[in-house]
């Protein structure tokens, strides 16, 4: 009788571990696109699959005219339920502000972390140079997406707007799943 017990134990155990190794997230798509062709253009903007296991997000945004010293991003999280619904975030942060103390906010902190150390926009204003966003990887997201601030499985899209004087330059559309 104990050693039933004891394998039904190991069994749940098992089994509840094997569900959490499971989770992952996982790109699917990204849309960028340039609304104001004389101040900024999209060099490449792409996700790459190296093999089953490794998959990357890269994007570079020429600056044409520079140097930028106001810079807005409003970023929206949505979820798909029969279309995409706003889900949790929609916030504005100025962003030469925020760079001059990311703990100033938490959701943009939570959300700049995953660019942080993949690109070259981890500086206060002004910006003389291109965007560069180099391969993000996808373990690296689902980490944070699982581990960090765990979100419910589902289908995402986070929408970027980059608003430069007030005036909305790019936006920047990710769609990733969670299972």
């Amino acid at each position: 009788m104990y050693t039933k017990h004891l394998e039904l134990i190991v069994l749940f155990t098992l089994l509840y571990s094997v569900e959490k190794i499971f989770s992952k997230f996982e790109f699917t798509n990204i849309n960028c696109t340039s609304l104001d062709k004389d101040f900024d253009d999209i060099e490449y903007c792409y996700l790459k699959s190296v093999n089953r296991s490794y998959k990357y997000l890269s994007l570079k945004v020429n600056l044409l005219k520079t140097p930028v010293t106001k810079v807005k991003i409003n970023g929206r999280l949505f979820k798909r339920f029969n279309g995409y619904r706003p889900f949790m975030f929609n916030i504005t942060a100025d962003f030469c502000r925020f760079m001059t103390n990311t703990n100033s906010n938490a959701v943009a902190n939570y959300f700049f972390e995953f660019l942080k150390s993949h690109s070259n926009i981890n500086h206060t204003c002004p910006y003389d140079h291109d965007l560069i966003l180099d391969k993000l990887d996808v373990s690296f997201v689902n980490h944070h997406v699982t581990k960090v601030l765990p979100f419910p499985e589902g289908d995402y899209l986070l929408e970027t707007h980059w608003i430069a004087y007030g005036i909305d330059r790019a936006v920047v559309k990710i769609y990733g799943t969670l299972s």
